[in-house]
Parts: structure tokens; C-alpha cells; sequence
């Protein structure tokens, strides 16, 4: 996981710029790059022969600009150099650091960077003011920001294009700007490119929005002061820069979604070279060994310190890597989107809006459109022709979290309600009464959105239309104004056509030998006791309408009476478990308030009538059936808790066998690893979700218990599975009873079906999650609770209209924990296209990373894991490639252009392809990958990014006294610095990394020793001590754990423990121990893709 093993080469990247009129092109379009190397770029997570690729011919360097002097070398670990070498003219992404560290050039054997000679070029003419000073420069693109006013270059005609982007901007230095490198002090530019002389190049295009281009930069020798003379490509006239940063971080005048056009004064456009602007790290030549001089290229590497006209015999030059500053940096996304979004809120009332980020904290303002914590898109304009989408290959998906639970000053959904008519329905497609139905006539009649079904409004709901055609109460119903609303459904919408009864919760504990030998049936029996206190209430409700029963279980049942009249709780064991019937109706599920004494009584004597068990052998299937069948004779949904410790081997129906076998890895038989054993489970849990019964699964093993299997059931009946491996109570008690309070306490919808409806054109064709679909249309959810999603993917059936757009209507019908029947509506319109340009403009990576590790986390249940991962870069490749191909200009091949919005698609989809499910690493069990495959299918979208991307906090970088969190850096070990404490987070796991230089004031303060030594590793929770640093680094953890669904253990790491392997893990900007690629590595292969597709 060594940052500093052979990182291969990057690929440049560029940006497109679109054609201003009256200006002549150079002839570089379609060019190819010069032969790749004999050798073949190797598979991307392998070794790495050379790869080489051609510059555009002709392209040649001036001096650099301004930028900050290369800085002092800061130590990372083990002493090795912690950052590329960045002087002038290199690009730091990310807020500017006060010390700047350098690699060593020695620190990534790379293959020397190509000679070649100088091949003169005029430099571009200047028509336009003086240059900006250095300080001018640097500080407007310091941290990323543009002062004033943008001058975006006029559009090409097609294109409403927004400001370029650059990363440039990403530091007060610039980049090694296409055509112009930089010269090693004291060295003249070659002759014919006179400083500051005009030469009588023609000016090139302009570039066109919101695409991210980079070629490979360098680590390297001194460079030059700044000179004045020819623009670098980017850089403006005589004004702010023309070049702009990731996200405009200058206010807007409104706040733009990312992709929309921005407006400002019209500048001059641009003169650049034929070399893209952009991220402008120019790679001439190739990596491998050095090869002689080649026609038409330009220098070697900017700064590098051999050029052709250099006298004296060439020295070799030292290796060189691509600087991962110079590549799109995810926490540099998630900052400017913070800052451009987060302080004004998200109002929905326009179509087609791209929402902030997840990671963004903003407020949202329903005007008609559901809020994106209840739904998010791939794209929020989509193509109007099923060619278009083929061709672009972006999928088509909404993440829908029907019940997502929402901030305090947010308004919960308002509840309508209709009386015994029911809410109001198109007659032909059954959608619902919503703000996009258009009424006519005055107001009798409505024509249908989805269908465009002419419906009679009925009496009871007739109301005068304005004078725009809009109904005069509009804004008093919810359900013509709102984008998410209720309605109580009437008698119609309920099972048998009777109200349902409040729902049940089972909680059944396995009372084997080894759940009572760890402590875990005495923990849970005297949590119990006071938990019941906490069950979901209905609104302003006094106590919970929810009845409860208990079960223990081993190799037979145990069912106990706990009615209220009873003075001791009474027992019935059921031994016949092949044939499972519940021995008691009444008294088993019961009212908490009135049975109080005589369950307290039960929970008391669980632990102590098993206390001498030396039963091992449990079952499983027949205590969900003894669960379910108690539901159904009480005629009520339900949750059972099944609390369970060993893979059920007892004669029973759905015994297991151990089947783990960690030779299958990377055969095509692995997927079997991933399927249950038998198909017993799949049957009962159609049964289960028939009742309304939700099995949600605690998970104690000590070894494999086929997880694969048992969470089938739970998966199938929109439930949740927990796992606690090597239960001890000592260090696993917080995070067990943390899970369990919030699985009681949490508002859930019980035997719900939920269908998503579309306007004509396009139609749902295929969902991921946790539930059970007995049809094509209907998910069904035996519960569903507040951090459960549902994806779906549409395709087209005709063309959609750019005028009309496209409708989602997602309806859920389910019971509430009062046993009120509620359907919940949320709306959605989006955009529609007809240039592939907007749709690549509107897209969202976040929810595009969520939908294709659902893709390919349920493509292992019947492909080989390789063949899955093959087909995510694929599609990867064919996204950026199609983007590459018809909305930028023509550029070098040697540029990897990225679409503004998806710049981070390669970093995301990396981490997915490195994740344990589709690459483990030794350590990884099976039932880890079938535990972490289950989850992922239901998370939401902001627990993939973070689950996909874990945030990388410094402790003791931020003042002591300052309250807010610490800006996050990114994932990898260069980032590490061994004088400094960082938490790691990813939704599930915690760890706290201490370097060894960390200062012992700083130790004392947090864990309450003098020394490094004496911390001890894997300690689990932090000394309570009464400073600031510790109430500081405390109160983050909790806060932290507050915003994540399940409970996240602290491991605390020390460098250079043998803890530090697992931590190392979870840098996944870096190589992985299991072969994963680093980042950089696979920008280079995606870029290698992108070519081949596009030769």
C-alpha cells in the first residue's frame, strides 16, 4: 500500500475549446499520437511497462509564468519525501498548504523522461493589455477563487457553454501550460522563441465549459523566475483570468447549478496553442527509458533539466511521476461545492436542477419538486432519444429513499386527507393528483402529466383557475404545490380490504452456547428492559402502539406468555421444528406498559435459565417461520429481531453446510460464494413479505457463518443485517447496543409497495435494493425504514420533448408504526436534450458511482467478479470517450479531457473496483463480501461516497479552540505526516492514525500517557480527560457517528504497528495490498481506453 511503489504514468489532459468564428484552426484535429511502445500498457492493477504517446507535433515551451518557489522538503513517514516536488508552474490541487512538501526525485522510479529536441515556434501574438503581475496572478488563483468578473469566450453555436476550467486555478502556481514548459535557471529559451516577442502564430480557439483536461506535469529542476512575455494558454488579459477553477468559487449572480451557463461580460477570447488549456500538464514524448530526439516534438517534461540544444553530454534525467496534485482532487470538489452551495438554500421549484453535492450541508425549499434527500439522479437533463443514451452510455438511474429522515428545520411531508374519496388519480395510469397536472376547461377537467389522460375533476374537488390557468387554491393543497406530500389511503388501498392492526415486533435470542458464554444474552436481555421504553410512536402519541413477543432458541423454540394478568412469565417449547405452529396466541404479543412486570420478570431469568447450556447446534429458517406465523394469527405486519451467533447446523428445514472456500477466489465459480445455498430461504421469504413481516439479522460469529444465506431473507423483506465478529462485551458492547437502540427507535413503514410511474417516453425497467418484486412494476417491502434506498434505472420507449421534459412519480403505500394506512408521493421533472453537451452538463458522479456499484455488487451473484469489473471500466471508458468525441474540440491525443461534472468518475470508480467485494484482499472473508455486498445495495448515496471515498481528517492542523470540523485531505499515505493525528471515517469503520513524531504535549492531552510508546494500539475509546484537544477530538467522533446509520468502532492506529495495515486499506487513493491500482494508474489506463475506443 506503499504510495512510493512504481506509480506508471499519467495521462496529460486537456480541454476542449470551442471554434470562434473568423479564426484559422491549426490542422490538429484527429491526429494521432506517435506508436505506442512495443510494449503494452499491462493491466491496469499490474505492472507497468512503458507507455508512450505523442505530444501534438510542433509544440514547444515558453517560460513559465509566476508562480511560488518550490518550498522546503517536508518529511513524511519512515522518512520518506511526502509530496511530488511542486515548484513553479506546478499545480497543487487543494487549498494552498503553508509548507508545501517535495518528493525526492528518486522517490518513484518512473523510466526517464524522453529527449528530444527543441523545435522553434513562434510564440502566440498579443494583442491585448499588459500581463497581470505575479501577485496579480497568484492571488486571484490562489485556493482555487476568481475574483471578479469571469470572461467567458463566446460559445460555439449548440454549445451554451459556462467558463473553462483549469486547474491552473487549483493553486496560486500554474501549471505547465501547454505549449510553454519551463527552462531550468540560467538556460536561455531556444532560439525562435524570443521572449516576449509576438510571433505570427494564429490564435486557436476558445474553450468550452466545464471540462477538466490535464496532461502529466513534473517533478523537476529549478525554475525560472517569472518573465514577462507570451500569455500562458488560460491566463487572461489584463484582467482576472480567463480560466476558471473547478467551481466558480466568485459568487454568481444566482447560484448556478455546476454546468449551467455562466454569464459575464464578454472578454477577448483567448489565444491559445493547439494545446488544450485545461489542467495543462503537458507530457511530450513518452515514459520508458529515454529515446533519441524525435521530429516535430516539442521539450522533454516542463523543467526538465535536459533539453536538445543543452551542450555537454546529456545528463539522465532523474525519474519522473505525475504529481497527484495535478489530478482532480475529490476533496477539492467537495470544498468549492461547500462554498459556492452551501449557504443558500436549494429551492426545487425550477425543472432539471442538479442539486448540491451530499457532502454539502444546505437547506432545501420544496416549491414542487422533491427534495434530493429523497430523490437523486444520474443526470438531471436526459437524452430525448434512446440513440442518444446508447451513445453516451451514462445510465439512466433516480436513488430513491422514499422515507429519508429530514433535518429539524425541514418540514416533514404534509398529510392529506381526501375523506372516503381517496386521493384524486388519473383514470388510465392511476398517477396521483401532483403540482405538474394541467387543469382545463375552467377547472372541471385535468389532463394527466404521465398519460396525458383527459380526467373529469370530481365536484368535492373543483376549484376556479387564475388567469395563467392555474387553480386558486393551488398553494393551499400540498399536492399541487409540493413536491412530497401524504395521503391517507382509504379502506381501497388495505390488505382484504380492512384497516390494518398496529404492528408487531419479535425479538428472538438465540440462547446457544456461544451466545451465553460471550455475555451477549445477558447484554441484550438487560438492554431490552429498558429499551422497550423507546419503541416508534405515531406524532404526538403517549406511548407506542407497537405489541411486542419474545422467543429464545437453540436447536428448538422457546415462545413465552407474558400477559399482563400472569404473575411470572409462563414457557412453551415447540421441539418439532420441521413443522413450525405457534403454541399461543394470547399472550404473546402484548402492550409493553400493561405486561411491564412480567416482562422485566422474563428478561431477568433468560440469562439465568440458559446459564449452564452446552447446546451448540442452532437453527435459523424455522424461527423466521415461527416469527412470521405468530404475525399472521395476530393479523398484524411486523419486525422480528433475530439475534443469532452460528451457522445453523441442526437438523432443521434451511440447514447449512460450511461451504467457505477461499479457493474459488478469482475463478469462475466465485459467484457461488454469493449465492445462497438453497432456495428454502427465497421461499419463505416470499411468505414473509406476503405478511409483512421484516426480519432484521444481529450477527455474532465467531467463524463463517454463511452470510450470503442468512441475509437473504432480511434482504428480501427490506430489513437490515449487523455483524459483530468475535463478539466480546468488553470492546464491542457500545457498538452493539448503538445499533440496536436506533433499529428499535427508528421510524419504519411496515407491508408497503412502492411504484415508480413516468411520463410517456421513458419507463422503469429495473431496481436494486432491499425488497421483493413479485411482478415487473411493484417493489414490495415488507418495511422500510429512513436510510433504506431503492434504485431505479429507465430506458426509453419513445423520444421525449425538449419543451415537455420527463416526469418521475414515485408513490408508496405503506402501514405506519400506528397502523395507519399512508401513501407517500414525491415528484420529480427533469430536463430533456437533444446535445449530448447537456447531458454531460447535468450529471451527477455521486449518484452515477452509486448506481454502478449496485450494478456490479449484484452482477457477482452470476458473473465472474472479473468479467464484472471489465465491464465497469468499460462503461467508464465509453462515458468519457463519447464525451471526448462530440462535445470538445479537437485536441491532442496525448490530453485526457474530463467533463467538469464527472472529473472524479475515474478516482470513485477506482475504489469501487478496489473494493473488497470485487478485488478482496487476503484478509477479506467471504462473509465480509456478502456482509458489505448486502449493505452497499441499499445505501444511499451520500453513505456510498463516503463508504467508496473515506474522509481523512487532520486533528492537529486546525486551531485547538476552533469548533467547526477540520478540512478533510485526501486518501492517501503522501498525505500522512508523521508529526500529525488523522481520523478516518467511511460509515462503518473509525480509526484514529497517530504518527510516531507526534508531539508528547499533544499524547498527554489525548490519551492521558507521556509518550508514543505507551499509547496502546487498538485501543477502542479515548480517555474522558479534561482538556480541549480531548473534548475537541471527542465531540468529533460523536459527531461523526451521529451523521452515519450504523455505529463506527474507534480503532486507534500507531505508525508503523501492525494496525497500520488494515488503516492503509482504506487509503484508496493509493495501490492496495490486494492489486488494485493507484489513482494515478488508473487515470492512466482509463486514459489508454478512452484512446483505444476513439482510434
Amino acid at each position: 500500500m506503499n504510495v512510493n511503489q512504481s506509480a506508471p504514468p499519467v495521462p496529460p489532459f486537456g480541454q476542449p475549446q470551442p471554434v470562434y468564428p473568423g479564426y484559422h484552426q491549426s490542422s490538429y484535429g484527429g491526429q494521432q499520437g506517435s506508436p505506442a511502445a512495443p510494449t503494452p500498457y499491462g493491466a491496469y492493477n499490474g505492472p507497468v511497462p512503458g507507455y508512450q504517446q505523442a505530444p501534438p507535433p510542433g509544440v514547444s515551451r515558453a517560460p513559465p509564468s509566476s508562480g511560488a518557489p518550490p518550498a522546503s522538503t517536508a518529511q513524511g513517514p519512515c522518512g520518506q519525501n511526502a509530496y511530488g516536488q511542486f515548484g513553479q508552474g506546478d499545480v497543487q490541487n487543494g487549498p494552498n498548504s503553508t509548507v508545501q512538501m517535495q518528493r525526492l526525485p528518486g522517490s518513484q522510479p518512473f523510466g526517464l523522461a524522453p529527449l528530444a529536441p527543441v523545435v522553434s515556434q513562434p510564440a502566440v501574438l498579443q494583442p491585448y493589455g499588459p500581463p497581470p503581475t505575479s501577485a496579480q496572478v497568484t492571488a486571484q488563483l490562489a485556493g482555487m477563487q476568481i475574483s471578479g468578473a469571469v470572461a467567458p469566450a463566446p460559445p460555439p453555436s449548440g454549445l451554451g457553454y459556462g467558463p473553462p476550467t483549469s486547474l491552473a486555478s487549483a493553486s496560486g502556481n500554474f501549471p505547465n501550460s501547454g505549449l510553454y514548459g519551463s527552462y531550468p535557471q540560467g538556460q536561455a529559451p531556444p532560439l525562435g522563441q524570443a521572449q516576449g516577442h509576438p510571433g505570427a502564430q494564429p490564435p486557436q480557439r476558445s474553450v468550452p465549459p466545464q471540462a477538466s483536461s490535464f496532461t502529466p506535469p513534473t517533478s523537476g529542476g529549478p525554475r525560472m523566475p517569472s518573465m514577462t512575455g507570451p500569455h500562458l494558454p488560460g491566463q487572461s488579459f489584463g484582467g482576472p483570468p480567463g480560466s476558471q477553477p473547478n467551481h466558480v468559487s466568485s459568487p454568481p449572480p444566482q447560484a448556478l447549478p455546476s454546468g449551467s451557463q455562466m454569464t459575464g461580460p464578454p472578454g477577448p477570447p483567448p489565444m491559445h496553442s493547439s494545446q488544450q488549456p485545461g489542467y495543462q500538464l503537458q507530457q511530450n514524448g513518452s515514459f520508458g527509458p529515454s529515446r533519441g530526439p524525435q521530429p516535430n516534438y516539442g521539450s522533454p517534461y516542463p523543467g526538465a533539466a535536459t533539453f536538445g540544444s543543452q551542450p555537454g553530454p546529456p545528463q539522465p534525467l532523474p525519474p519522473k511521476r505525475l504529481d497527484p496534485d495535478a489530478i482532480p482532487s475529490p476533496i477539492q470538489v467537495i470544498e468549492d461545492d461547500r462554498n459556492n452551495r452551501g449557504s443558500e438554500p436549494f429551492v426545487t421549484g425550477a425543472r432539471g436542477q442538479v442539486p448540491p453535492l451530499v457532502t454539502t450541508n444546505f437547506l432545501v425549499k420544496d416549491q414542487g419538486n422533491a427534495s434530493p434527500r429523497y430523490i437523486r439522479c444520474t443526470s438531471y437533463n436526459i437524452p430525448c432519444t434512446s440513440d442518444m443514451a446508447k451513445q453516451a452510455q451514462v445510465p439512466l438511474a433516480a436513488v430513491i429513499k422514499p422515507l429519508a429522515r429530514l433535518p429539524p428545520e425541514e418540514a416533514s411531508p404534509y398529510v392529506v386527507d381526501h375523506g372516503e374519496s381517496g386521493p384524486l388519480r388519473c383514470n388510465r395510469c392511476k398517477a396521483y393528483m401532483c403540482p405538474f397536472m394541467q387543469f382545463i376547461e375552467g377547472g372541471r377537467r385535468f389532463q394527466c402529466c404521465f398519460c396525458s389522460c383527459i380526467n373529469d375533476v370530481p365536484p368535492q374537488y373543483f376549484q376556479h383557475l387564475d388567469h395563467t390557468g392555474k387553480r386558486v387554491d393551488a398553494y393551499d393543497r400540498p399536492e399541487l404545490s409540493l413536491g412530497s406530500y401524504e395521503f391517507l389511503a382509504t379502506v381501497d388501498y388495505c390488505k382484504n380490504n380492512k384497516f390494518p392492526s398496529p404492528p408487531a415486533f419479535i425479538f428472538m435470542i438465540d440462547v446457544s452456547y456461544n451466545a451465553i458464554r460471550s455475555g451477549l444474552v445477558r447484554l441484550l436481555c438487560e438492554e431490552l428492559k429498558s429499551l422497550l421504553d423507546f419503541l416508534p410512536r405515531e406524532g404526538g402519541a403517549e406511548e407506542s402502539a407497537i405489541r411486542v413477543g419474545f422467543v429464545t432458541y437453540n436447536k428448538v423454540l422457546h415462545f413465552y406468555n407474558v400477559k399482563s394478568s400472569l404473575a411470572q412469565p409462563q414457557m412453551m417449547v415447540v421441539s418439532d421444528v420441521g413443522d413450525m405452529f405457534v403454541p399461543l396466541l394470547d399472550g404473546f404479543l402484548v402492550n409493553v406498559n400493561e405486561s411491564r412486570a412480567v416482562i422485566t420478570s422474563l428478561l431477568d431469568q433468560i440469562p439465568e435459565m440458559f446459564a449452564d447450556t452446552r447446546e451448540t447446534e442452532t437453527v435459523f429458517a424455522p424461527v423466521i417461520q415461527a416469527g412470521m406465523e405468530a404475525l399472521k394469527a395476530a393479523e398484524c405486519a411486523g419486525k422480528l429481531f433475530l439475534f443469532h451467533t452460528s451457522l445453523p447446523i441442526a437438523e432443521a428445514p434451511g440447514k447449512l453446510k460450511n461451504r467457505d472456500d477461499r479457493k474459488l477466489i478469482n475463478t469462475d465459480k466465485e459467484k457461488t460464494l454469493f449465492q445462497p445455498q438453497t432456495g428454502a430461504y427465497q421461499t419463505l421469504a416470499k411468505e414473509c413479505v406476503a405478511q409483512g413481516c421484516c426480519i432484521d439479522l444481529f450477527l455474532f460469529p465467531n467463524q463463517y457463518v454463511d452470510v450470503a444465506t442468512l441475509s437473504v431473507v432480511p434482504q428480501l423483506t427490506g430489513g437490515s443485517v449487523y455483524k459483530y465478529a468475535c463478539f466480546q462485551v468488553e470492546n464491542d458492547q457500545e457498538r452493539f447496543l448503538s445499533d440496536l437502540r436506533r433499529d428499535v427507535q427508528k421510524v419504519i413503514g411496515f407491508d408497503a409497495v412502492m411504484r415508480v410511474r413516468t411520463s410517456t417516453g421513458i419507463r422503469a425497467v429495473d431496481f436494486f435494493g432491499a425488497f421483493y418484486m413479485s411482478n415487473t412494476t411493484d417493489v414490495e417491502l415488507a418495511g422500510l425504514d429512513g436510510d433504506k434506498t431503492v434504485t431505479v434505472e429507465f430506458k426509453h420507449d419513445d423520444r421525449l420533448n425538449e419543451e415537455s421534459g420527463a416526469l418521475l412519480q414515485c408513490a408508496l403505500l405503506y402501514t405506519s408504526c400506528a397502523g395507519q394506512r399512508r401513501l407517500r408521493i414525491h415528484n420529480l421533472a427533469l430536463n430533456c436534450c437533444t446535445q449530448l453537451a447537456d447531458l454531460y452538463r447535468n450529471c451527477e458522479t455521486d449518484t452515477l458511482i452509486n448506481y454502478m456499484a449496485k450494478f456490479a455488487y449484484r452482477g457477482v451473484l452470476n458473473s465472474p467478479v472479473k468479467t464484472v469489473r471489465d465491464a465497469l471500466i468499460t462503461q467508464c471508458a465509453q462515458i468519457l470517450a463519447c464525451y471526448r468525441k462530440n462535445c470538445a474540440s479537437p485536441s491532442s491525443a496525448g490530453q485526457l479531457i474530463l467533463p467538469e461534472c464527472m472529473k472524479l468518475l475515474p478516482v470513485y470508480l477506482n475504489c469501487v473496483l478496489k473494493s473488497d467485494v470485487l478485488q478482496p484482499g487476503a484478509e477479506v472473508t467471504t462473509d465480509d463480501r456478502a456482509y458489505v455486498r448486502q449493505l452497499v445495495i441499499s445505501m444511499d448515496v451520500a453513505e456510498t461516497n463516503v463508504f467508496f471515498y473515506p474522509r481523512l481528517l487532520p486533528l492537529t492542523k486546525s486551531p485547538i479552540e476552533s469548533t467547526t470540523e477540520p478540512p478533510a485531505v485526501r486518501a492517501s499515505e503522501e498525505r500522512l505526516s508523521n508529526g500529525d493525528i488523522y481520523l478516518l471515517e467511511n460509515g462503518l469503520n473509525l480509526f484514529l492514525w497517530v504518527g510516531a513524531s507526534v508531539q508528547q504535549g499533544v499524547v498527554q492531552s489525548l490519551f492521558g500517557v507521556s509518550s508514543f510508546s505507551q499509547i496502546t494500539s487498538g485501543l477502542s475509546v479515548l480517555p474522558v480527560l479534561d482538556n480541549l484537544l480531548s473534548k475537541k477530538v471527542r465531540g468529533l467522533i460523536d459527531n461523526l457517528r451521529a451523521q452515519r446509520s450504523r455505529y463506527m468502532k474507534l480503532i486507534v492506529v500507531k505508525q508503523e504497528d501492525k494496525l497500520e495495515m488494515l488503516f492503509k486499506h482504506f487509503l484508496v487513493e493509493d495501490k492496495s495490498l490486494s492489486g488494485g491500482a493507484s489513482y494515478v494508474d488508473f487515470l492512466c489506463h482509463m486514459h489508454k481506453e478512452i484512446r483505444q475506443l476513439l482510434s
